[in-house]
């Protein structure tokens, strides 16, 4: 017949009283993280192992974490694997630290790349956001006369040696009608602009 092991508690000097078996609450060194629970047998005069106390900690809550910290558990904020933004130029970053968000950011996302922090919302500098997009506009209307430039280019060299068919001269003609579209068209209305179609 198997003796039951007796629950004991620990004195003033966290030794046990006298041996027998005790409810551990442990928690992580650098952190205070609870850690889990384990049944711990104490010879008399013998404490607990490091990073563990007879205190246990208070029921889990939703959002937070408990921590063992200056000989109490608290409820501490765990934002950890939620995504934030920096507020200074909106950049993604995953929380990996318990408490509060860290500083300098928001859980807000933010709209546009062209957004700017007010100090309470994200707010889009329509400024800049439309210098962006006749910059992309321009960059567009360099490459879609580079491309007729290049599908012309043969028919031009044709033209200027006089051996051209008709035909050809024909096609030439929409090509550079197309070109001169393409240059009156005006970027300042971006991202709004009807490009000119290709000649078929």
């Amino acid at each position: 017949m198997m003796t039951e092991v007796k629950k004991i508690g620990l004195n003033e000097n966290g030794l046990a009283i006298s041996a027998g078996t005790i409810s551990a609450y442990h928690y992580y060194e650098q952190s205070g993280v609870y850690a889990g629970e384990s049944e711990q047998y104490l010879p008399q005069g013998v404490g607990l192992p490091a990073n563990a106390t007879p205190i246990a900690p208070p029921d889990a809550v939703s959002g937070k974490v408990r921590v063992f910290t200056n000989g109490v558990w608290q409820q501490v904020e765990d934002h950890r694997g939620e995504t934030v933004y920096r507020i200074a130029d909106g950049i993604a970053i995953t929380v990996d630290d318990i408490g509060d968000y860290p500083q300098g950011t928001t859980p807000l996302a933010p709209v546009t790349a062209f957004d700017v922090w007010n100090g309470d919302a994200w707010e889009t500098d329509l400024q800049a956001q439309q210098a962006a997009a006749e910059r992309a506009a321009e960059a567009e209307k360099v490459e879609r006369i580079a491309q007729a430039s290049s599908v012309s280019q043969v028919w031009q060299v044709q033209l200027m040696l006089g051996i051209i068919t008709d035909k050809d001269k024909a096609t030439l003609v929409k090509w550079m009608k197309y070109i001169q579209a393409l240059q009156a068209v005006e970027t300042s209305t971006a991202p709004d602009i009807r490009w000119p179609d290709k000649p078929i």
